[in-house]
């Protein structure tokens, strides 16, 4: 386990002593007691709670009739093979354009 003995426990007491000074311990202690109780009583809420509904799923009959899924039209097909072609065109006059700026440049200007 943990091994805390005596020596180990007087110094967390010494350093909550240190932290929050003895005055104020008391009020410490009836915060984190109502937060704590706080905190119980929301799980323990929510475990009502999840019991609750699993129980109604287990009663609840299920009433109805069964219908088929409507059928969905596709949207339209994208066609990648003219996006592509169109992407490689757009590149291609990018280059061109690059190109003719680099031979249009000044020789003397260091790249």
């Amino acid at each position: 386990m943990l091994g805390l003995g005596a020596p180990e426990i007087g110094l967390i007491i010494l350093a909550i002593l240190l932290l929050f000074g003895y005055k104020k311990l008391p009020d410490a202690s009836r915060s984190l007691g109502r937060s704590l109780r706080i905190f119980k009583g929301e799980m323990k809420g929510m475990k009502d709670d999840d019991v609750r509904s699993k129980d109604e799923a287990r009663t609840t009959p299920v009433t109805g009739e069964v219908v088929p899924p409507t059928p969905t039209v596709a949207p339209a097909a994208v066609d990648y093979e003219a996006e592509a072609r169109a992407a490689e065109a757009r590149a291609a006059e990018a280059r061109v354009r690059a190109e003719q700026a680099r031979s249009s440049a000044p020789a003397d200007h260091p790249r």
